[in-house]
Protein backbone atom coordinates (compact mmCIF):
# COMPACT_ATOMS: atom_id res chain seq x y z
CA UNK A 1 0.00 0.00 0.00
CA UNK A 2 1.53 2.92 -0.92
CA UNK A 3 1.50 6.54 0.65
CA UNK A 4 -1.65 7.49 -1.67
CA UNK A 5 -3.72 4.68 -1.24
CA UNK A 6 -3.40 5.40 2.87
CA UNK A 7 -4.45 9.29 2.64
CA UNK A 8 -6.93 8.62 0.32
CA UNK A 9 -8.45 5.71 2.48
CA UNK A 10 -7.95 7.74 6.15
CA UNK A 11 -9.92 11.06 4.08
CA UNK A 12 -13.02 8.25 3.18
CA UNK A 13 -12.83 7.06 6.81
CA UNK A 14 -13.01 10.58 8.31
CA UNK A 15 -15.99 11.47 5.76
CA UNK A 16 -17.84 8.27 6.91
CA UNK A 17 -17.30 8.83 10.39
CA UNK A 18 -20.58 9.42 11.75
CA UNK A 19 -21.77 6.54 9.94
CA UNK A 20 -19.51 4.13 11.40
CA UNK A 21 -19.22 6.04 14.99
CA UNK A 22 -20.85 3.14 17.32
CA UNK A 23 -18.35 0.40 15.64
CA UNK A 24 -15.14 2.21 15.81
CA UNK A 25 -12.83 1.11 18.55
CA UNK A 26 -11.78 3.19 21.39
CA UNK A 27 -9.85 6.79 20.92
CA UNK A 28 -6.70 6.56 19.85
CA UNK A 29 -3.31 7.92 22.11
CA UNK A 30 -1.58 11.03 21.22
CA UNK A 31 1.57 9.28 21.38
CA UNK A 32 1.54 7.07 19.16
CA UNK A 33 5.10 5.23 18.98
CA UNK A 34 7.27 5.17 15.66
CA UNK A 35 10.12 3.90 15.52
CA UNK A 36 14.04 5.46 16.04
CA UNK A 37 14.77 4.50 12.27
CA UNK A 38 11.82 6.46 11.26
CA UNK A 39 12.18 9.13 13.19
CA UNK A 40 16.38 9.60 11.56
CA UNK A 41 14.86 9.18 8.09
CA UNK A 42 12.19 12.13 8.56
CA UNK A 43 14.83 14.21 10.60
CA UNK A 44 17.22 13.55 7.16
CA UNK A 45 14.95 14.83 4.96
CA UNK A 46 13.84 17.74 6.93
CA UNK A 47 17.27 18.65 6.64
CA UNK A 48 17.37 17.78 2.93
CA UNK A 49 14.45 20.32 2.58
CA UNK A 50 16.18 23.07 4.68
CA UNK A 51 19.33 23.28 2.68
CA UNK A 52 17.07 23.68 -0.76
CA UNK A 53 15.71 26.23 0.92
CA UNK A 54 18.34 27.63 2.33
CA UNK A 55 19.99 27.64 -1.66
CA UNK A 56 16.54 29.65 -2.74
CA UNK A 57 16.96 32.23 -0.32
CA UNK A 58 20.09 32.79 -1.62
CA UNK A 59 19.49 32.49 -5.58
CA UNK A 60 16.72 35.42 -4.45
CA UNK A 61 18.67 37.38 -2.41
CA UNK A 62 21.95 37.38 -4.94
CA UNK A 63 19.10 38.46 -8.11
CA UNK A 64 17.64 40.85 -5.62
CA UNK A 65 21.25 42.85 -5.02
CA UNK A 66 21.93 42.22 -8.72
CA UNK A 67 21.94 45.33 -10.61
CA UNK A 68 22.74 46.73 -14.28
CA UNK A 69 26.62 47.80 -14.69
CA UNK A 70 25.58 48.50 -18.72
CA UNK A 71 23.42 51.34 -18.52
CA UNK A 72 22.79 50.86 -22.43
CA UNK A 73 21.47 46.90 -21.38
CA UNK A 74 19.08 45.96 -24.31
CA UNK A 75 15.31 46.03 -23.49
CA UNK A 76 15.06 42.33 -25.12
CA UNK A 77 17.34 40.66 -22.76
CA UNK A 78 15.18 41.97 -19.98
CA UNK A 79 11.70 40.79 -21.46
CA UNK A 80 14.00 37.34 -22.26
CA UNK A 81 14.44 37.27 -18.50
CA UNK A 82 11.36 38.16 -17.40
CA UNK A 83 9.43 35.71 -19.69
CA UNK A 84 12.28 32.57 -18.18
CA UNK A 85 11.03 33.96 -14.71
CA UNK A 86 7.67 33.63 -15.41
CA UNK A 87 7.83 30.46 -17.19
CA UNK A 88 9.46 28.94 -14.20
CA UNK A 89 6.95 30.60 -11.89
CA UNK A 90 4.02 28.90 -14.12
CA UNK A 91 5.97 25.90 -13.49
CA UNK A 92 6.15 25.67 -10.03
CA UNK A 93 2.40 26.87 -9.59
CA UNK A 94 1.80 23.46 -11.62
CA UNK A 95 3.64 21.09 -9.78
CA UNK A 96 1.62 19.18 -7.26
CA UNK A 97 3.55 18.91 -3.68
CA UNK A 98 5.41 16.05 -2.92
CA UNK A 99 4.83 14.02 0.38
CA UNK A 100 7.51 15.25 3.07
CA UNK A 101 8.34 11.46 3.45
CA UNK A 102 7.42 8.11 2.98
CA UNK A 103 8.20 5.97 5.71
CA UNK A 104 5.33 3.56 6.47
CA UNK A 105 5.58 4.48 10.37
CA UNK A 106 5.54 7.80 9.77
CA UNK A 107 2.55 8.13 7.73
CA UNK A 108 0.65 5.72 9.91
CA UNK A 109 1.40 8.00 12.72
CA UNK A 110 0.18 11.48 10.55
CA UNK A 111 -3.34 9.65 9.59
CA UNK A 112 -3.75 8.77 12.97
CA UNK A 113 -3.25 12.40 14.46
CA UNK A 114 -5.60 13.29 11.65
CA UNK A 115 -8.14 10.95 12.62
CA UNK A 116 -8.16 12.19 16.38
CA UNK A 117 -8.71 15.54 14.89
CA UNK A 118 -11.21 14.50 12.40
CA UNK A 119 -13.11 12.52 15.53
CA UNK A 120 -13.06 15.66 17.72
CA UNK A 121 -14.50 17.68 15.04
CA UNK A 122 -17.12 15.22 14.49
CA UNK A 123 -18.05 15.11 18.08
CA UNK A 124 -18.14 19.00 18.17
CA UNK A 125 -20.98 18.78 15.03
CA UNK A 126 -22.74 16.13 16.83
CA UNK A 127 -22.81 17.79 19.83
CA UNK A 128 -24.53 21.62 18.14
CA UNK A 129 -27.00 18.57 16.21
CA UNK A 130 -28.28 17.23 19.25
CA UNK A 131 -28.28 20.47 20.53
CA UNK A 132 -30.27 21.82 17.96
CA UNK A 133 -32.64 18.77 17.69
CA UNK A 134 -34.09 19.77 21.74
CA UNK A 135 -34.05 22.79 20.32
CA UNK A 136 -36.72 21.98 17.66
CA UNK A 137 -38.69 19.69 19.93
CA UNK A 138 -39.32 22.01 22.13
CA UNK A 139 -40.53 24.31 19.37
CA UNK A 140 -42.30 21.26 17.51
CA UNK A 141 -44.35 20.86 21.33
CA UNK A 142 -44.95 25.13 21.49
CA UNK A 143 -46.16 24.31 17.91
CA UNK A 144 -48.71 21.71 18.84
CA UNK A 145 -50.07 23.55 21.35
CA UNK A 146 -50.92 26.76 19.55
CA UNK A 147 -52.37 24.41 16.87
CA UNK A 148 -55.04 22.24 19.79
CA UNK A 149 -55.82 26.16 21.33
CA UNK A 150 -56.53 26.98 17.75
CA UNK A 151 -58.42 23.87 16.68
CA UNK A 152 -60.58 24.56 20.10
CA UNK A 153 -61.19 28.65 18.93
CA UNK A 154 -62.24 27.86 15.34
CA UNK A 155 -64.67 24.91 17.14
CA UNK A 156 -66.10 27.53 19.48
CA UNK A 157 -66.27 30.14 15.86
CA UNK A 158 -67.83 27.48 13.81
CA UNK A 159 -70.37 26.78 16.83
CA UNK A 160 -71.41 30.12 17.12
CA UNK A 161 -72.09 30.42 13.10
CA UNK A 162 -74.12 27.45 13.46
CA UNK A 163 -75.81 29.44 15.73
CA UNK A 164 -76.18 32.71 13.81
CA UNK A 165 -76.96 30.71 10.64
CA UNK A 166 -80.12 29.24 12.11
CA UNK A 167 -81.18 32.78 13.82
CA UNK A 168 -81.09 34.17 10.33
CA UNK A 169 -82.92 30.92 8.66
CA UNK A 170 -85.78 32.08 11.71
CA UNK A 171 -85.79 35.37 10.29
CA UNK A 172 -88.84 36.38 8.30
CA UNK A 173 -88.54 36.55 4.63
CA UNK A 174 -91.20 38.99 3.80
CA UNK A 175 -90.25 41.71 6.44
CA UNK A 176 -86.54 41.24 5.36
CA UNK A 177 -88.19 41.86 1.78
CA UNK A 178 -89.93 44.36 3.28
CA UNK A 179 -86.82 46.23 4.53
CA UNK A 180 -85.22 45.73 1.20
CA UNK A 181 -88.04 47.42 -0.87
CA UNK A 182 -87.61 50.64 2.04
CA UNK A 183 -83.92 50.76 1.72
CA UNK A 184 -84.27 50.90 -2.09
CA UNK A 185 -87.00 53.35 -2.28
CA UNK A 186 -84.41 55.52 -0.09
CA UNK A 187 -82.05 55.55 -2.90
CA UNK A 188 -83.90 55.96 -5.61
CA UNK A 189 -85.50 59.34 -3.98
CA UNK A 190 -81.62 60.58 -3.18
CA UNK A 191 -80.84 59.26 -6.98
CA UNK A 192 -83.44 61.92 -7.99
CA UNK A 193 -82.95 64.51 -5.17
CA UNK A 194 -78.89 64.49 -6.59
CA UNK A 195 -79.93 64.73 -10.30
CA UNK A 196 -82.34 67.94 -9.63
CA UNK A 197 -80.18 69.30 -7.64
CA UNK A 198 -77.80 68.86 -10.34
CA UNK A 199 -80.01 69.50 -13.24
CA UNK A 200 -81.05 73.42 -10.97
CA UNK A 201 -76.73 73.84 -10.54
CA UNK A 202 -76.46 73.52 -14.39
CA UNK A 203 -79.11 75.29 -15.43
CA UNK A 204 -77.94 78.15 -12.62
CA UNK A 205 -74.05 78.49 -13.57
CA UNK A 206 -74.44 76.75 -17.31
CA UNK A 207 -76.93 78.29 -18.88
CA UNK A 208 -77.50 78.49 -22.79
CA UNK A 209 -75.55 80.56 -24.52
CA UNK A 210 -77.89 84.03 -25.45
CA UNK A 211 -77.37 84.85 -29.52
CA UNK A 212 -76.32 88.25 -29.33
CA UNK A 213 -76.79 90.68 -32.41
CA UNK A 214 -74.99 93.85 -32.47
CA UNK A 215 -76.89 95.88 -35.01
CA UNK A 216 -75.26 98.85 -35.04
CA UNK A 217 -71.42 97.63 -35.62
CA UNK A 218 -72.81 94.72 -38.42
CA UNK A 219 -76.07 95.53 -40.60
CA UNK A 220 -75.61 92.04 -42.70
CA UNK A 221 -77.91 89.37 -41.53
CA UNK A 222 -77.12 86.69 -39.22
CA UNK A 223 -78.05 82.59 -40.10
CA UNK A 224 -80.21 81.60 -37.23
CA UNK A 225 -77.51 79.20 -35.23
CA UNK A 226 -79.11 75.29 -34.92
CA UNK A 227 -80.59 75.31 -31.27
CA UNK A 228 -77.99 74.67 -28.96
CA UNK A 229 -78.28 71.88 -26.24
CA UNK A 230 -77.54 72.50 -22.28
CA UNK A 231 -75.00 71.20 -20.23
CA UNK A 232 -76.86 68.65 -18.74
CA UNK A 233 -78.42 67.26 -21.83
CA UNK A 234 -74.69 66.67 -22.89
CA UNK A 235 -74.18 64.68 -19.73
CA UNK A 236 -77.20 63.03 -19.88
CA UNK A 237 -76.33 61.93 -22.97
CA UNK A 238 -73.14 60.68 -22.23
CA UNK A 239 -74.04 58.62 -19.29
CA UNK A 240 -76.48 57.08 -21.17
CA UNK A 241 -74.03 56.14 -24.16
CA UNK A 242 -71.94 54.74 -21.69
CA UNK A 243 -74.19 52.23 -19.28
CA UNK A 244 -76.34 51.34 -22.62
CA UNK A 245 -73.73 50.48 -24.96
CA UNK A 246 -70.12 50.00 -23.38
CA UNK A 247 -68.62 48.78 -25.80
CA UNK A 248 -69.31 51.83 -28.31
CA UNK A 249 -69.46 54.96 -25.73
CA UNK A 250 -68.64 57.48 -28.35
CA UNK A 251 -71.02 60.00 -28.83
CA UNK A 252 -70.83 62.08 -31.97
CA UNK A 253 -70.30 66.11 -31.73
CA UNK A 254 -72.83 67.77 -34.03
CA UNK A 255 -73.94 71.30 -34.60
CA UNK A 256 -76.05 71.04 -31.30
CA UNK A 257 -73.07 71.12 -28.73
CA UNK A 258 -71.77 74.28 -27.66
CA UNK A 259 -67.52 74.14 -28.29
CA UNK A 260 -67.14 75.84 -25.06
CA UNK A 261 -69.18 72.93 -23.36
CA UNK A 262 -67.34 70.23 -25.18
CA UNK A 263 -63.92 72.12 -24.31
CA UNK A 264 -64.79 72.27 -20.48
CA UNK A 265 -65.87 68.52 -20.21
CA UNK A 266 -62.47 67.52 -21.92
CA UNK A 267 -60.42 70.15 -19.95
CA UNK A 268 -61.56 68.99 -16.23
CA UNK A 269 -61.06 64.82 -17.44
CA UNK A 270 -65.31 64.42 -17.13
CA UNK A 271 -64.91 63.26 -20.57
CA UNK A 272 -62.79 62.19 -23.64
CA UNK A 273 -62.11 62.31 -26.77
CA UNK A 274 -61.72 59.46 -29.50
CA UNK A 275 -58.08 59.03 -30.29
CA UNK A 276 -58.65 58.89 -33.80
CA UNK A 277 -61.87 60.80 -34.35
CA UNK A 278 -61.61 64.28 -32.59
CA UNK A 279 -65.52 64.54 -33.75
CA UNK A 280 -66.39 61.99 -30.87
CA UNK A 281 -66.35 62.16 -27.58
CA UNK A 282 -67.41 59.67 -24.19
CA UNK A 283 -67.72 59.87 -20.44
CA UNK A 284 -65.01 58.60 -18.17
CA UNK A 285 -65.77 55.51 -16.98
CA UNK A 286 -66.02 56.80 -13.14
CA UNK A 287 -68.39 53.54 -12.44
CA UNK A 288 -65.53 51.48 -12.78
Amino acid sequence: MDADELLQQTKALAKHMSVYQPSLAPDITSNAAVSESALEELLSECEEKWKELEELQNKLTLTETDTLEDTGYEFSQLMTRVKTLTAELNQWQKKEPELLSKNHDVLVAVGKEELQRVNKELEMVLSCCQTKNEKLNKDLKSEQKWLEEQEELLKAVTDKAAELQNEVMEFSESRAMQELKVKINKVIAYREKLLENLGEFIEEHFPLPQQQRNASKKNVPQEPTADLISLHEILELLMNKILQTPHEPYLTIDNTFWPPYVEMLLRYGVALRHPEDPNRIRMEAFHQ
